[in-house]
C-alpha cells in the first residue's frame, strides 16, 4: 500500500477490496482443503464397509484427498502468482 502525505497507509477502496478479496480467496482454499480430505475420508469409509475391509480404503482416501487438495492449492497459487506478475509488468509498461 502506498503512503499518503500524512504518513497513513492508503485506506481507499482499492486497498480494502484487495486485502479482503485476498483474505476471502485464501480462506476458501483452507475450506476446500479440509472439505477434500473429509470427502475422500468418507468415501474410503464407504468402500471399506462395502468390501468388508478394515481401514485400508479410509487411509487411501485421506491420502488421495490430501494429495488432490495440495495439487489444487498449488495450481491456484501458481495461477495467482502468474496473474500478479503480468499485472506488475503491465503497470511498469504503462508507467
Amino acid at each position: 500500500m502506498q503512503d499518503e502525505p500524512h504518513g497513513r497507509p492508503d485506506t481507499g477502496p482499492r486497498a480494502s477490496s484487495t486485502g479482503l478479496g485476498n483474505a476471502g480467496k485464501y480462506a476458501g482454499i483452507g475450506i476446500q482443503f479440509a472439505a477434500s480430505i473429509v470427502l475422500f475420508l468418507y468415501a474410503g469409509q464407504w468402500v471399506d464397509r462395502r468390501l468388508g475391509t478394515t481401514p485400508i480404503f479410509l487411509i487411501v482416501g485421506v491420502f488421495v484427498g490430501a494429495t488432490a487438495a495440495f495439487y489444487s492449492i498449488y495450481k491456484r497459487l501458481m495461477r495467482d502468482l502468474k496473474e500478479q506478475e503480468e499485472a506488475q509488468s503491465r503497470a511498469s509498461k504503462d508507467a
